[in-house]
């Protein structure tokens, strides 16, 4: 019997003061700003942070997995069973280095593009039929040098830019929750931030 009116988000990251600002923990800074938004706040619970929230007549459960990335799928199954969250109710909020910095793309389903955190909650839910928010951190790289680069510090350029990032991504948040991932993704899929106009 799943809740009604119960939306998860999860924003993916890695827990400690080392990762605030890295590239990689751009899903924290997302639910951070949507919690701090409506004035809720953070709690630590089993595997991750929980924050509640209410917009209208659903109820937000906002999770920051204290797993660490690669094993975030752990964090989210734990809740999306403990919440009794439909399927459909589960957004998961991640960086993206196929997308350059300043796009964010919202997808239905589909696999993990590399990205571990998320192989890793496709293979605890046995499933790739949830949504997600890919935040583009670009690919600016040497090869070989990829966990390197996520788990480094924005740029002074990108800092610039990133609370713009912010504020849309938490817009999506709000959208997904009150008109569902299909709306949702019809307004903002294409949509230019303010910003990044070319």
């Amino acid at each position: 019997m799943f809740a009604e009116n119960k939306i998860l988000i999860a924003g993916l990251g890695n827990i400690g003061d080392k990762y605030a600002d890295t590239r990689h923990n751009i899903g924290f800074r997302v639910v951070d700003s949507f919690a701090f938004l409506h004035g809720a706040t953070f709690q630590s619970d089993q595997y991750g942070y929980i924050s509640r929230l209410k917009i209208k007549n659903k109820t937000v459960v906002l999770l920051k997995p204290s797993t660490y990335m690669n094993l975030s799928g752990r964090s989210i199954l734990y809740h999306f069973q403990k919440e009794k969250i439909e399927p459909v109710k589960l957004l998961v909020i991640s960086d993206d280095l196929a997308l350059p910095f300043g796009q964010v793309r919202i997808r239905k389903k589909g696999g993990a593009g590399g990205h571990n955190g998320l192989q890793n909650i496709i293979e605890f839910l046995e499933s790739s039929d949830f949504s997600r928010v890919r935040i583009g951190i670009g690919n600016q790289f040497t090869k070989g040098y990829q966990s390197d680069y996520v788990l480094s510090n924005w740029s002074e350029d990108e800092i610039s830019g990133l609370k713009n990032i912010i504020n849309h991504s938490v817009e999506i948040c709000e959208s997904f929750t009150l008109n569902g991932i299909d709306n949702t993704m019809n307004r903002f899929n294409g949509k230019i931030i303010p910003g990044f106009e070319g």
